[in-house]
């Protein structure tokens, strides 16, 4: 589906209508969906935090229930990223058919709610359990906002919205490693003050620590009452007519769809096999303060998350002059084949700061590679199924996604006797020529065809 066809054309903002002498509310800044945009990147960042957080507290949380490498990364993969996702799914299709500011304010209150849930758990199986729980209120709400973005602030922001969306979740990201060491201290004073010593039980500071993040969503439900639902970009009669899109736009770019899926699967492996266990392999090889470690990694992650994203409009502004679509995936394949190196030399880096750059430069390439993505799926998506299909793409790619942690971790345990930095090089690199690979092919088959959608 083209950007510029009717049931694209996202609904605007009423009170910009009839400014400057009758122009266009396309024309017109739309201040109650960019407000509404901004409160929900700044939720959707303190979210994703809880993810940072959870990677620096993994030695933590690995001491206190005794577990193993393997079950440290299928807590960050399987519980939360893909049971997770795949129950985001029908929620999705709620958000499809009624109010998505009551879905998002739902999974707000839930979010907040199982955060302190989890915190309390007295064993690994029930802390696995409900971390998977919890992940689905954040992802669940990922859909559910790249379905609002175009009803919200129209075509030209549109892409604008989408990437300041996307850095507020990164800064969110970054933040939860970098302040997830200062938390973990505030927490210990906290908990030596209540019950006069840290440990496994309730008041263990790593536990408080997840509750004092899990407040944050008391204030964030409050602020959500006063934000914009905005109608559906649609009219009556053209949701009867696309009531089948799901199945004719799959049937229509099936095979285009197969290798974007696995160019961006491969790029999922090998981003999540580093982003969540790298805390934790730093510390082990190299000693390093996990404080010290958290500060370094969430500054990289803001960074190079930042900077990633008007690097990747400009790059797709560019080279879209002269290879239309083909642009997206070249940019794919090009980012993974050149983060590749970085991730082969990480393995063999002397010390923690070499590796820490490594880390710089593989995180900053795969992010341009990952970048327009959500732009380029609302290109494609009817407004009646917009939430639930990113919701169906997100269960997908969580499906790589989960993989990265678990291979990384059993690879680590079983094979390279706990050299896990060693573990995540040998994870990622066949990920990401699998990346270069598929996208590779994308681009080969639009040679002919460079105005087709992705």
């Amino acid at each position: 589906m083209s950007a510029t066809s009717p049931s694209a054309i996202s609904v605007v903002n009423p009170a910009d209508v009839g400014v400057a002498g009758g122009a266009s509310a396309l024309e017109a800044l739309p201040w109650r969906g960019l407000f509404t945009v901004l409160f929900l990147g700044v939720t959707a960042g303190i979210q994703m935090s809880d993810r940072g957080l959870q990677a620096v507290l993994s030695p933590a949380i690995q001491q206190a229930f005794a577990v193993s490498d393997a079950a440290i990364g299928a807590m960050h993969g399987v519980a939360g990223i893909l049971i997770a996702s795949a129950l985001a799914v029908p929620l999705a299709r709620l958000a499809d058919r009624h109010s998505r500011k009551g879905m998002l304010l739902a999974l707000i209150a839930v979010w907040t709610a199982l955060t302190g849930v989890s915190a309390m758990a007295s064993s690994f199986p029930l802390y696995f359990a409900t971390r998977a729980a919890l992940g689905v209120s954040e992802f669940a709400m990922i859909p559910v906002v790249y379905s609002l973005i175009p009803d919200l602030v129209g075509e030209r922001f549109r892409v604008g919205a989408n990437l300041s969306f996307a850095a507020l979740m990164a800064t969110g990201a970054s933040a939860g490693f970098y302040g997830g060491g200062a938390l973990l201290d505030f927490a210990q004073e906290l908990g030596g003050a209540v019950s006069g010593g840290a440990g496994g039980g309730a008041l263990a500071s790593w536990r408080l620590a997840i509750v004092v993040l899990g407040a944050a969503g008391i204030p964030l439900f409050l602020a959500g009452l006063l934000t914009w639902d905005p109608p559906r970009g649609i009219a009556r009669a053209e949701a009867a007519e696309e009531r089948g899109a799901l199945s004719a736009f799959v049937r229509t770019h099936g095979r285009d769809l197969l290798l974007f899926v696995g160019a961006a699967g491969g790029l999922a492996i090998a981003v999540q096999a580093l982003t969540p266990m790298i805390a934790l392999a730093l510390g082990r090889r190299y000693g390093a303060d996990l404080t010290a470690i958290g500060h370094a990694l969430g500054v990289i992650l803001l960074v190079t998350n930042l900077s990633s994203l008007p690097l990747a409009g400009t790059l797709d502004r560019v080279l879209r002059r002269h290879l239309g679509a083909r642009a997206r995936p070249a940019v794919m394949a090009a980012g993974a084949a050149l983060s590749m190196p970085c991730a082969l030399a990480l393995s063999s880096a002397g010390d923690a700061r070499p590796a820490l750059a490594l880390v710089a430069g593989f995180l900053l390439l795969t992010c341009i590679a990952n970048a327009l993505i959500p732009t380029l799926l609302q290109d494609l998506l009817p407004p009646t199924i917009r939430a639930r299909c990113f919701a169906i793409y997100s269960f997908v790619i969580a499906a790589f996604c989960s993989l990265g942690p678990v291979l990384s971790g059993a690879v680590s345990d079983r094979w390279m006797g706990g050299d896990l930095l060693g573990a995540i090089a040998a994870v990622s690199v066949p990920a990401l020529m699998l990346t270069v690979l598929c996208a590779g092919l994308q681009v080969a088959r639009r040679a002919d065809r460079p105005d087709r959608p992705v």
